[in-house]
């Protein structure tokens, strides 16, 4: 295998985004309870993640929980939010060893106080790390944070509105775009996420579920992404 590592850099890969989906799918067709297939997409998040930091990729964004979400049946949606803070609780030592940065973006505001509580902590643990930076997207939607940063303008008085302006008051405002979007499960859809970081990302869907997304599909979608001319509409 070509050395991903090495890509990476000449190809100046900085910031890769991902749509964890088909968690529920691969569950129903291994004939398993919904809840493991969930189990399952943090292991495979954790492979993704070790292998960010071995091919030297800076930045990883994941699509945890959507605000659309909360549409889901009630012991679905109490059994997400318990496994985020379970998992924190159970993998902070070890995230915090291997120099992870941890971030959140979306309105954590609707989450219980307990949970606040645990994810605070674990941004204040990991905030002077300097490795592989995971910013999880809970409660997170693309229209929602839009609406979220123009009211922030405004309530500012910033009247000459541009661009630079805009993306500083999004929940990324210190992360740069991503440079590539990965979205599991053979699904070609957006689904609310990044809608403004994502402008000029290299778009790549694979079919295999989340749970079982691992180091060698992440290579492929990074030796898929240095055969893409990106113009940026020039």
């Amino acid at each position: 295998m070509e050395d991903i590592k090495k890509i990476v850099e000449e190809c100046k890969l900085k910031h890769i985004a991902v749509i964890m989906d088909g968690n529920r799918r691969w569950a129903k067709e291994h004939n398993l309870p919904t809840p493991i297939g969930h189990k399952k997409g943090v292991d495979a998040l954790k492979k993704t993640m070790r292998a960010c930091d071995d091919f030297g990729i800076k930045y990883l964004t994941v699509y945890a929980f959507s605000t659309e979400n909360w549409n889901r049946k009630p012991e679905e949606v109490n059994f997400l939010m318990d496994l985020l803070g379970e998992t924190l609780k159970n993998e902070l030592e070890e995230m915090h060893e291997n120099n992870v940065v941890i971030s959140f973006i979306g309105d954590t505001t609707k989450l219980s106080d307990k949970l606040q509580k645990i994810l605070a902590n674990a941004v204040d643990t990991t905030k002077n790390n300097t490795g592989v930076n995971l910013q999880i997207a809970f409660n997170y939607g693309s229209r929602d944070e839009i609406v979220h940063a123009v009211q922030n303008i405004i309530d500012e008085g910033i009247t000459n509105i541009t661009e630079d302006i805009l993306s500083e008051h999004m929940y990324t405002k210190n992360i740069p775009d991503p440079d590539l979007l990965i979205r599991t499960g053979g699904e070609m859809r957006i689904s609310n996420y990044l809608l403004w970081q994502i402008a000029y990302s290299e778009f790549i869907v694979v079919p295999e579920y989340w749970p079982e997304f691992d180091k060698i599909k992440l290579s492929e979608c990074v030796l898929e992404y240095k055969r893409r001319n990106r113009r940026f509409g020039k």
